[in-house]
């Protein structure tokens, strides 16, 4: 038979064969087109999104590609649910890729005085699964711990058994647990929120709360605004009218929507005419402090003051007691503030004593190295830790303010002695606190510069933008 077509002929009906076998094997069915999606992947959330769906004239298959209904009629009520508590669900149905495996969630606000159990008799399990959920492995029992403004979900499989529990904390952290087998494992994931550095800047004018909330920076800020420089300026007394402040802080947000406020990543304050500035670093220990640009922490040896209050009677050692009615050394600084405000260690110490002490009535002394020691006098009550030969830490609380011993009214007072005699603690020379050692110089160089630089330009864009908003 073949022999009767030329060779030519038959080649090139070979050769055809050939192309056409390919471009079927090689093209696509439209079964198969109908289903080409696009995604994009975000690697840290682990979470796919389609991006294009190509057009295709065939349907895709709806058991492959299922989509979530919140349709009611889908998810059963629970028998022992009350009708009460059925009104509260919102339901979901979540599919999987199997329909099967499909799961319906319930979900519920908590509420004062709502407990475990009353959450899950709403979602229509008793307290033996209850307890077996929270005797699971991982961080299982921690759900155990329930507060006013969290939302807890209950899933169920087909077989309405109880699949997954979930308790939505905050926007940062949830708890998931799920069914492994027959036993339940849990996990808390933690959200890391987006960073973006913003600038503020302002002139006090009145008091440093009111002139930093005109700007934007919240209490909080504020608050770590006079920790950075609190070393140096007694922000209760020093501030003056005209001083000026600039901060580079960090604003949180969570899924393109703000959640807050992080850190203050650089600030300069200008007191009286004198400019301090700082910069937060963190080395290479992880350990994160504030330095100037130089290296140079801003941070003391001692706090200048034990506690943020008013001074009700100053250092002077040719005061007249108020009690006695005798010129007696008065060789502290009274702090007036209400009675339970804590009192904070101003150094790195060790408890030399705590107890009742006279006069000063109940008392902490702390020996801070060879030299140096601090009192502090008249507690309503003293830390149930502080034990003689205790280590403490600077900002540790030690006591509460009160008004044991000789006083005429609640109070603090406070005591700096170096070799034994006392000083002045709001005017003595403090010791500084370690500065960047030698080997970290370059990477502290190479970072921190960099945060000055950002400074600068946040500066400079910001009078830029004053000088145009002036013409």
């Amino acid at each position: 038979m073949l022999k009767m077509f030329p060779k030519t002929h038959i080649t090139i009906v070979a050769a055809a064969t050939v192309v056409v076998t390919a471009a079927i094997l090689m093209s696509p069915s439209a079964d198969v087109e109908a289903k080409r999606m696009s995604y994009t992947v975000d690697l840290e959330q682990g979470i796919a999104s389609e991006v294009n769906r190509e057009k295709s004239s065939q349907k895709p298959d709806a058991t492959l590609t299922p989509r979530a209904s919140t349709d009611p009629t889908l998810a059963k009520a629970s028998p022992e649910m009350t009708p009460e508590a059925a009104s509260e669900v919102q339901t979901t149905v979540e599919p999987n890729s199997k329909p099967e495996a499909r799961l319906t969630w319930q979900s519920f606000d908590i509420k004062s005085g709502d407990t475990l159990s009353a959450m899950f008799k709403k979602a229509g399990f008793n307290d033996g699964i209850m307890l077996s959920v929270i005797h699971g492995a991982g961080d299982a029992k921690t759900l155990q711990r329930l507060y006013v403004g969290e939302t807890i979900r209950f899933a169920t499989n087909s077989q309405d058994e109880l699949a997954a529990v979930e308790l939505k904390r905050s926007l940062l952290e949830t708890l998931k647990i799920t069914k492994q087998d027959d036993a339940f494992d849990g996990q808390t994931e933690i959200r890391v929120p987006e960073s973006k550095p913003v600038y503020a800047s302002g002139t006090v004018n009145g008091s440093l709360y009111t002139s930093a909330r005109k700007v934007g920076l919240n209490d909080r800020l504020t608050m770590e605004l006079s920790g950075i420089f609190g070393w140096d300026i007694d922000f209760v007394y020093d501030v003056r009218k005209g001083d000026q402040f600039e901060v580079v802080y960090e604003e949180l947000y969570v899924d393109g929507e703000k959640f807050g406020t992080g850190r203050i990543l650089s600030a300069r304050f200008v007191n009286r005419g004198k400019e301090s500035v700082a910069v937060l670093y963190t080395d290479s220990k992880g350990d994160s402090d504030y330095y100037t640009p130089e290296g140079n922490s801003v941070r003391k040896a001692f706090l200048r003051t034990p506690l943020n209050a008013r001074i009700s009677s100053p250092f002077n050692l040719q005061r007249r007691h108020p009690v006695l009615d005798v010129v007696r050394p008065h060789e502290g600084t009274d702090y007036a503030a209400p009675p339970g405000t804590p009192i904070k260690a101003s150094g790195n110490g060790i408890v030399k004593s705590a107890g009742w002490k006279g006069g000063y009535g109940r008392t902490v002394v702390l020996k801070h190295g060879d030299n140096i020691t601090t009192l502090y006098a008249h507690m309503s009550r003293i830390n149930k830790k502080m034990k003689s030969g205790l280590r403490v830490k600077q900002g540790d609380t030690i006591g509460y303010v009160g008004s044991s011993g000789m006083v005429t009214g609640p109070h603090l007072h406070y005591e700096f002695r170096v070799n034994g005699s006392p000083r002045n603690s709001r005017t003595v020379k403090l010791p500084d606190a370690q500065p960047i050692p030698a080997s970290e110089m370059a990477r502290f160089n190479k970072i921190t510069g960099q945060q000055v630089a950002q400074f600068e330009a946040f500066r400079n864009n910001y009078q830029h933008l004053a000088l145009a908003s002036e013409d």
